[in-house]
Order: structure tokens, then sequence, then C-alpha cells
């Protein structure tokens, strides 16, 4: 059996990108993965600009302990100022263009207004440097610079910074299509009648739910007989307009079993089982398309995963080797999910010569809680934790020992 590690490093490697792209309103880029990179057309900010409501002032007229100031103009926000006189102040407020002639902002707390029979009035009690509390013209982004990189998974932040700089479009690559179907005679679907021996189908509502949240577009061809023949056929319809196929069930060794021989008979099996709790019998490989019609030409092949039937194992070796297997046909570079060290506030004496990844919880002194049923089939461990502990092969754990976390946010997007 491949360690984890391995079987990532495998998958990875054998990901070809997508290279279909296309463009869309910058509003609807949520979530997509960016084709190209992205420059700035401006500097941001776009001008010199107080972060301080306040008054802008020449530096060199401040002089302590205390000065007394005409009150020139008032410049809000996305107003343009006129050019500040030597001696005189300009009340302003933040986000406000600098006027010309003005080299520092003084805050509105140090200032002291009031109105004589001259006008408008400040006393500043304040001797600030050149440039206090102004930000300058391309502080945060220069005009030109590159803001976002190509293969970047946009997120609020990302799509901020592109509207920051104006760009109300953006090149992406074009949605993965991935296909799903489940084997298995005993699964039914929730308002079916649950006949005796059958169970809810959780892995169909669980998977597709984690492909939308990767932004993929979804064909279910929903349960399929457990036939050689169905499976086969199935895949066959699956390939033809679908970039990966993923199965839940079947990929083990037993008699009803199809899903191992019925890829190799359509396409190829490339990785089979993988030193992993829960989840070892896990499927990598390709399904063939059938020819073209109209060239005559081979159209390729779809990718093929194949997952464990068990919710939890399902969960998991999706979590740990599809996501970022999908990520990678995105063309997004960073794949791994982000890791913290925490205290275990558990006990686990005995090794498995598996890596495990053990449900684990947050608790309120910042350790980590285990929960008490690590069965591949307790769905409820997964709602009820915060994460996944990466526990390596033949590793025990003591109370209050460091372990390897991975939250469950991380693993999920």
């Amino acid at each position: 059996m491949l360690s984890v590690q391995q079987a990532l490093d495998f998958l990875l490697t054998a990901a070809r990108p997508v290279t279909d792209t296309e463009v869309i309103p910058t509003l609807a880029a949520n979530g997509r993965v960016l084709a190209a990179d992205q420059s700035s057309l401006l500097n941001v900010p776009p001008m010199d600009n107080t972060s301080m409501d306040g008054y802008a002032v020449r530096a060199a007229d401040c002089v302590l302990p205390a000065v007394t100031m005409p009150v020139s103009q008032r410049i809000p926000a996305g107003h343009v100022g006129q050019a500040l006189q030597p001696g005189t102040a300009a009340r302003i407020f933040t986000g406000a263009m600098i006027p010309a002639g003005a080299d520092a902002v003084v805050m509105q707390e140090m200032c002291e207004f009031h109105k004589d029979e001259a006008g408008d009035r400040v006393t500043i009690r304040h001797s600030p440097q050149s440039g206090e509390w102004i930000r300058r013209a391309g502080e945060d982004i220069r005009a030109g610079s590159v803001i976002l990189p190509a293969g970047t998974r946009l997120r609020a932040q990302e799509l901020g910074l592109a509207a920051s700089v104006g760009l109300a479009s953006l090149p992406v690559v074009r949605r993965l299509r991935a296909a799903v179907f489940f084997t298995g005679d005993e699964l039914a679907m929730p308002g079916e009648e649950l006949k005796p021996g059958a169970i809810y189908n959780s892995n169909r509502f669980t998977l597709r739910a984690l492909l939308e949240n990767l932004g993929c577009e979804i064909a279910d061809y929903g349960i399929v007989p457990d036939t050689l023949e169905a499976t086969r056929d199935t895949l066959r319809r699956a390939a033809q307009d679908n970039d990966l196929i993923i199965t839940s069930g079947g990929v083990s060794v037993g008699e009803e079993d199809h899903i191992k021989p019925a890829v190799e008979a359509e396409g190829r099996l490339n990785m089979w089982q993988i030193a992993v709790k829960p989840g070892k019998p896990l499927a990598f490989g390709e399904v063939n398309r059938q020819q073209g019609q109209e060239q005559g030409a081979d159209k390729g092949a779809a990718w093929f995963l194949g997952l464990p039937g068990n919710p939890v194992s399902s969960l998991v070796t999706f979590m740990l080797f599809v996501r970022p297997f999908i990520l990678r046909l995105q063309g997004v570079d960073k794949v791994a999910p982000q890791a913290c060290m925490m205290r275990a506030d558990f006990e686990w004496p005995k090794a498995d010569r598996r890596n495990e990844f053990l449900r684990a919880r947050i608790n309120d002194s910042g350790g980590l809680d285990l929960f008490p049923n690590q069965s591949s089939g307790v769905l409820t461990s997964t709602v009820w934790g915060d994460g996944l502990v990466d526990n390596p092969a033949g590793t025990t754990i003591a109370r209050g020992d460091s372990v390897r976390f991975l939250p469950f946010h991380s693993l999920l997007y």
C-alpha cells in the first residue's frame, strides 16, 4: 500500500490542469480560479489622502506649545480642495485628497475648533512630522504591478482587491465537469421507503456538496445496480462529457464490488489501496472515452476516483485526496490544507500500521478532545468535530502531546 504522501504525490503529478477559459464579471467570480495574471491599471490609493479626520497643514506652520490659524476650507472624501495657503489649515475627513501645499494631517483630537470675529479658526497643540497620517498614492498597489497571479482561487478578499483597481471582469478556468454515481443495491434515497437491509444514501449528499464547494459542474448518475454490466455502462456514459468521475462504494475486493474490474475493462487503474485509516480502498485511474464520431479520433480519457462506501471514509478520502486533485486540475498550485500543531487532551494508546485521521474537536482550554467512536460509519463524529488529527503510522498519542491538526474549514473548500 502507498503511504498518504506517496498517494497524494502520485495524484498531483498525474493531474493535467484544464486549459479552457472564459471571461466572467468579477461579481460572479467567487470560488473560480484565475486563468491569467491580473495587473493593476492604477495606483492604490490613486492620490495622497488622509487616514484620519483632522486638519491638513504645513508641518512647518505648527509649533509647540500651540498655534492658532484660520480654517481656509472643508474637504470631505470625494472632493478636491484648493491649494493650501501658508499659515492656514484645511478641515479634512478620512479618505479625502490632501490639498496641494499640505504635507501633514493633525488628528482632530489634538485640535480645538472655534469661531471668532475673524471666522473659523483652529488651535493645534501638536507639531507633526511631514507625512504624518497621510497615505501616499500607490502605497498599497503600484500601477502595472501584478496583484493576483494565475492559479489564484478567488475568495471574497481577492474579489475586493480586483474591484479596488477597477477590474470589472476576470479570465477564469472553466468549471470542472465532475460525474458522480453510487453503487449498492442496499442504497435508498431519503423520502423512499426504507426496506429491510437498506440504508439511506448519505454519500450522495455529502459528495455533491463537496463538489459544489469546489465550483464543479456536477452530472449525477444516481444509484447504479450492483452488476458489472451496469457499472461499465455508467462509466462509459459518464466519461463522454466529464473531466472526472467519482464513485462511492464497490471499490473493495468482494464478489459484489464491481468498480475495480469495471474500470480496468473501460480504461486503466493506476492506483489502488492506500495506507490510510479510514479509507484504505481508494482507487485512481482513467476511463476511456469513445472515439469521436466526427473526426474518428481518440477523445482521451476521464479521470476516475473511486471512494469507499463507508460515509466517514468517503468524506475523509475526498478531503485528503480528491480535493487537492480537483484544485490542481483547476490550475491551483497551493493545494495543501492549512495545518496547525495543537495539544492532545486525550490518549490514543494503540498504534496502527496505517496513517490515521482522527475526528477531534477544539475544547474551551485550547486543546483537542477526541470523539469516542472513531468507526468509519459514524458520521456524527464529523458534525461534532472541528477537524482531523493526522496521526502517523505506528504512533501512539499521550495526553499533552503536540499533534498535527487539520481543521475542516481548510479541507472542505
